[in-house]
């Protein structure tokens, strides 16, 4: 509310009734104090994994079991020693930090269990990107991308494998989705307005192109085929936000936006890529990659990863420095129907403690 404190009722009273310099001077303050957005200012980075410095794909949820917010991430084995071409990036786990203070500062708190059996994740399975909801009846879903195995390139199986929880910390009853090719990575699913549910994921045998499949019960999946097919991306997040259906794909560089009122036909939105240009705070300074998105009493809090060692004269380098990741978190703006960001700006965050 504007004027709220007694402070500012003060200054109010005395330009009122003076209409002195001074007096007009503090009422302005107050009022531009009083409107900053809710929430403490978000450090930069906003999180980094203590085990192997590699957290990347971020989905950010309520833990309603602990009353606190839950970050799961892949955790890229950035710090590994002797690892060759991108065995760095396989062999990993979904790792969990978790806030008590609305997503202003985060801890790790382990890994998730997650077993698989040897014909789906191999003798060493990859758990990348997952994708987690809770549904109405409290059920916790996870689509996570399995690669089965440890592998020097990317020529290699990717399947999407449903589980379910009732903690959100161990997960059971894997089912491989059968989708649109043997390479499907990257899931995103939401509820639309008639209680269904949709998926998109990245088909990496069609250039990368987004995908989607539907389904009744979230179990039963039907390819739907191409969704968003303009340029290669990967790490889809669809939200609903503003009166429309938002979609954001991680294309490399920074993150395309496309926009749709009714969840099937896309328009790109014109301009520069969101974080394609480097910010200037701490492990920033590089293009963002692969987010989520928390709507929360009306804003639109977008959680990113970046490469901070990746800058323009180590683009050739392939050290720890350019293999860690840092998690980032910045609020998106929406105008006439077009998103963005400012990632310099302070980020007051304000994800609410009590979620229903």
């Amino acid at each position: 509310m504007l004027l709220a404190s007694p402070e500012c009722r003060r200054g109010l009273l005395q330009v009122l009734r003076f209409g002195t310099l001074a007096a007009l001077a503090a009422a302005s303050i107050c009022i531009a104090a009083d409107t900053r957005p809710a929430g403490a200012p978000a450090p930069k980075p906003l999180y980094r994994d203590p085990t192997f410095d590699g957290a990347a794909d971020p989905v950010v949820l309520w833990n309603p079991h602990l009353k606190r917010w839950w970050m799961f991430y892949t955790n890229r084995r950035a710090n590994a020693p002797g690892l060759s071409g991108v065995a760095w990036v396989h062999g990993t786990r979904i790792g969990i930090a978790e806030s008590v203070d609305a997503g202003v500062t985060w801890r790790h708190v382990g890994e998730c269990d997650i077993p698989l059996p040897a014909d789906l994740g191999g003798k060493e399975p990859t758990h990348w990107a997952p994708e987690i909801l809770t549904a109405p009846d409290g059920t916790h879903h996870m689509w996570l991308t399995v690669v089965p195995g440890v592998f020097e390139n990317w020529e290699h199986p990717r399947t999407l494998v449903h589980f379910t929880s009732k903690d959100l910390r161990r997960w059971s009853n894997p089912q491989p989705l059968q989708l649109s090719s043997d390479r499907v990575i990257d899931a995103c699913v939401i509820r639309l307005h008639d209680g269904s549910w949709r998926l998109w994921y990245n088909n990496e045998r069609d250039r990368k192109s987004i995908y989607f499949a539907d389904s009744t019960d979230l179990q039963h999946w039907t390819d739907r085929g191409k969704a968003v097919g303009d340029q290669e991306g990967e790490g889809p997040k669809v939200f609903r936000w503003k009166n429309a259906y938002w979609m954001i794909t991680d294309v490399w560089q920074g993150l395309a936006v496309y926009r749709s009122t009714d969840a099937l036909s896309w328009k790109r939105q014109p301009g520069p890529n969101l974080l394609q240009e480097p910010g200037r705070g701490p492990d920033d300074g590089v293009k963002g990659g692969h987010p989520d998105v928390v709507i929360a009493d009306s804003r639109a809090y977008l959680f990113y990863f970046t490469h901070p060692g990746r800058t323009p004269e180590h683009a050739k380098a392939d050290g720890t420095e350019q293999r860690r990741s840092s998690i980032q978190v910045v609020e998106l703006r929406e105008s006439d129907g077009l998103l963005s960001c400012d990632r310099d700006a302070p980020t007051h965050i304000a994800l609410p403690v009590s979620v229903p």
